[in-house]
């Protein structure tokens, strides 16, 4: 008899251990069991990598068993970068094709700063059990948190999205946040700044530098690119000093240029030689073809086009590599 219960109690423990046994894929980690981060809120979490960011808010990501997802971030609203954009959406800013033109070249700094922190990264989806768990198109709606730090919020602050008006437990924090960084007109609130002055030109994006870690701009300039010409007169190899942009800084202190970068879609790369500098509120100009170098105007001396008539975009990076502008035509 007592072998029995010895048996019996050990197929109880196997079968135990069986059902224990927690399977992979996408499974979330409920608010109870789940290792907690140290930004709120805390709730159902799983671990995912990123692998593709598809825009300021928008990702793309792959679970451990392999499966993969699309999750738009929860609570927030950066600019399109695929679409036009409404300056009605966001408070302040001019209702002017001058205002939507500043609006897209904020997408594009969101989009290249969701880019270099999310990019083929180990992230942590925690979600809100107040909100929807899908929203539109079925993609995911979930904070994604950064080593511990939510970037959701992280955009907010930086000026690089909205608060986006649904519900959420953090709504609250996040319109405190949009509030601090329109005042400080840091990221996209850069383009309610020049209401007065008309923002951005017609065929030019202008926007504030992009954003650092803290929140801070990443320089000391709000450097725009206020002209692009990519069609030349007659044959653009012909004619490669009537292909030229034209950059503008927007900012209140002199920007040395020396070191930093000007690159197209496919990485042709132009570096500003040492002693390059920008006034505040005064243009350079760099045409694709041969010249002498002065204080307006800059060449790059290839022997063929650079810039797509059909469209290309157009990355200034700083001398440590940082996107500083990313302007999409």
């Amino acid at each position: 008899m007592r072998a029995r219960t010895v048996l019996f109690t050990v197929v109880l423990l196997v079968l135990s251990g069986c059902v224990g046994a927690a399977p992979a894929g996408p499974q979330s980690t409920g608010s109870a069991g789940a290792a907690t981060d140290a930004a709120t809120p805390t709730g159902p979490s799983v671990r995912v990598t990123v692998t593709e960011v598809v825009d300021g808010d928008t990702v793309k990501v792959k679970y451990a068993n392999g499966s993969r997802d699309t999750v738009r971030l929860l609570g927030v609203d950066t600019p399109e970068v695929y679409g036009s954009n409404t300056p009605g959406e966001f408070e302040g800013v001019p209702d002017t094709e001058a205002g939507a033109a500043c609006l897209d070249a904020a997408g594009e700094n969101a989009s290249a700063y969701a880019r270099r922190h999310l990019a083929g990264e180990e992230v942590r989806l925690v979600f809100d059990e107040t909100a929807d768990r899908r929203g539109y198109y079925d993609r995911l709606l979930a904070y994604v948190h950064v080593d511990g730090a939510s970037f959701n919020l992280a955009l907010v602050e930086a000026g690089h999205a909205r608060l986006y008006e649904s519900t959420f437990t953090e709504r609250e924090r996040y319109r405190a946040a949009e509030t601090d960084a329109r005042a400080a007109g840091r990221g996209l609130w850069a383009c309610a700044e020049r209401e007065a002055d008309e923002g951005a030109t017609a065929d030019g994006g202008t926007v504030g530098a992009d954003t650092a870690d803290d929140g801070s701009s990443a320089t000391d300039a709000r450097i725009a690119v206020v002209r692009i010409h990519p069609d030349a007169a007659g044959n653009d190899n012909e004619n490669l000093n009537d292909e030229y942009v034209v950059f503008r800084n927007e900012g209140a202190e002199t920007v040395d240029l020396s070191g930093w970068s000007v690159a197209d879609a496919v990485g042709k790369t132009y570096t500003f030689p040492p002693g390059t500098t920008l006034e505040p509120g005064a243009e350079l100009t760099l045409r694709t073809g041969t010249g002498t170098d002065g204080d307006a105007t800059v060449y790059w001396g290839r022997g063929s086009a650079v810039w797509n008539n059909g469209g290309d975009t157009i990355t200034l990076r700083d001398d440590d590599g940082v996107v500083v502008l990313e302007r999409r035509y």
